[in-house]
């Protein structure tokens, strides 16, 4: 993972003899490069958000609330940022090295060797993980955020209302609308497979 020597400043956790801001890092740097990876969906991407997130932490240390859990309170943060990015983004929209490369006489995709096993059907696991992949990057970063919080990380509704600062009903609804969308997208991208891709 990374590391952060940003001293010994004193970080949220325990009441008498607050454990270090180093001690914090150690502690949750996996889970947010997990949540970061998992919301940004490449690793230089969740390695930029996770170290911007213990930069924001240490700068806010002073004005964490001693009745949150860091671990949610770094969350937070991941997710704040990860939106924010995505609104500067979606001003500025970057190329995607997934997208099929124009060689002039037509379009070429990268292509992945099969591990092992029935060719065709990882060939076909691939494929779907991929459109998920790619379905869940297309929705909006709020829909994404969600998804990732309940389905990758396993937040209950709750906790994803305190890490969203939104009603646990909201939280629901914004779920099953991205739920809805997610579908949609998929759907719209296995109808759309060339027909000589397709298993009859």
């Amino acid at each position: 993972m990374f590391f952060l020597n940003l001293g010994s400043k004193k970080a949220p956790g325990k009441k008498n003899g607050a454990v270090s801001f180093e001690e914090l890092v150690l502690t949750y740097q996996d889970r947010v490069y997990n949540l970061s990876y998992q919301l940004t969906g490449n690793h230089t991407d969740a390695q930029d958000l996770a170290q911007e997130v213990f930069v924001r932490a240490y700068l806010g240390l002073d004005k964490f609330r001693y009745e949150a859990d860091p671990g949610t309170w770094l969350h937070r943060i991941t997710v704040n940022l990860f939106l924010n990015l995505r609104r500067k983004t979606a001003r500025h929209p970057a190329v995607s090295l997934d997208a099929p490369l124009d060689t002039g006489e037509g379009e070429v995709t990268r292509e992945v060797a099969a591990a092992g096993g029935d060719p065709e059907e990882l060939v076909e696991e691939l494929e779907l993980k991929g459109f998920v992949r790619r379905a869940l990057r297309q929705l909006p970063a709020e829909y994404q955020a969600v998804l990732v919080l309940r389905e990758l990380q396993g937040y209950s509704y709750e906790e994803i209302a305190a890490i969203l600062d939104c009603p646990p009903g909201t939280v629901k609804s914004r779920l099953n609308r991205a739920r809805q969308a997610m579908r949609e997208k998929v759907m719209q991208m296995v109808e759309e497979k060339p027909p000589e891709h397709r298993r009859p």
